[in-house]
């Protein structure tokens, strides 16, 4: 970014408009290089003197900010994001200003989300497009979140998401588990079996909350637990939400090792399984990953997270007519889990 200031600041006026820079044609002011016919700016400029759209300013009190907005983009990513950005009231912003918030905090959370939905690093000029808000608010919004460590910006002056917001994830996830503890419970009544709550958190599943069954044989996982999703039901019910090639490459990243012989380590024969889960409304571990456990899980429908509750038991109890009364409360629970997060969000 260049940052140019040209005397004393008077600020009366606000004016956002792009141009073709010409610093040449600044009366009184030093050359800040030739000016490229092909190089947009953007500048903010506060005065106490009206200007033309269009051309800089000829004014004697001005403070300037300015960036080149001809950046290379990556179309898919800020389609993407762009996508998930898009709010109910047409706005891309999550509906900022919504009555009683505050838009600047809400602007902050959506360039953060922003960030998360891109899965990688976007620049001033992306982010602005995406957003819709001017250079300088973006910018703004952007130090302030690097300045708390939330965002970090990289040596190419991208940003990403930082380091402190994996602390606030992790207490997230366990307050959360907290939270929908009692649905889980609820579960097990009305199965008899042990009831998990998980996520998905980048390429793997973590369990987030469990209660146990009440028979003497049953499965244990502790909450914090890591897996891989590839053989597990929570894991590939959260991979039947993906579309078919995020999924894909996700596996191809962290590879499908086999922990039982019943483990599926074939790409394409999971990802036609997970068209059959789709379509069944519900996955199953045939004792893929432990052997003689045999698990049923669904996805939370609408979470604002990837989240999937399961059942897990012995094969020997975990029959497929087990199986019939089992499913159908795992979708009931999960529809219940859904509405009351959606009205946690609405209130």
């Amino acid at each position: 970014m260049i940052v140019a200031s040209f005397g004393h600041i008077a600020p009366q006026t606000v004016h956002d408009h792009e141009t073709t820079c010409h610093p040449s044609r600044v009366e009184g002011q030093a050359r800040l290089g030739e000016a490229h016919p092909r190089v947009t700016r953007r500048f903010r400029v506060t005065s106490g003197a009206h200007h033309t759209p269009g051309h800089f300013c000829y004014v004697n009190y001005v403070f300037c900010i300015m960036e080149d907005v001809n950046d290379s983009t990556q179309d898919a990513v800020l389609a993407q994001a762009a996508h998930s950005a898009a709010s109910s009231d047409g706005t891309g912003r999550g509906g900022a200003g919504a009555a009683g918030g505050v838009q600047s905090i809400e602007r902050a959370f959506d360039l953060l989300e922003m960030l998360a939905d891109a899965g990688g690093a976007l620049g001033l000029s992306e982010l602005s497009t995406v957003s819709g808000l001017p250079l300088p608010t973006v910018h703004r919004l952007m130090r302030t979140l690097v300045n708390r460590g939330y965002v970090r910006q990289e040596a190419s002056r991208r940003y990403t998401l930082g380091s402190r917001l994996i602390r606030l994830g992790e207490i997230s996830s366990q307050t959360l588990g907290t939270w929908l503890r009692p649905f889980l419970a609820q579960l097990v009544r009305l199965t008899g079996e042990t009831a998990n709550l998980a996520m998905l958190d980048g390429d793997e599943v973590v369990y987030i909350a469990q209660v146990p069954s009440p028979h003497s044989m049953r499965m244990f996982t502790e909450p914090g637990r890591r897996v891989q999703p590839h053989c597990t039901a929570v894991g590939k019910a959260l991979l039947a939400e993906l579309p078919p090639g995020e999924a894909r490459a996700l596996l191809e990243r962290d590879g499908m090792p086999a922990y039982t012989p019943a483990t599926i380590t074939d790409p394409d024969l999971l990802i036609a399984h997970l068209e059959v889960i789709r379509k069944q409304g519900y996955a199953v571990d045939e004792g893929e990953q432990e052997i003689g456990v045999r698990c049923f899980a669904v996805a939370v429908p609408d979470a604002p997270g990837s989240l999937a509750i399961s059942t897990s038991g012995p094969q020997t109890r975990m029959t497929d007519d087990a199986a019939a009364r089992i499913v159908p409360a795992l979708q009931r629970t999960a529809r219940e889990i859904s509405e009351t997060i959606a009205a946690e969000g609405a209130s």
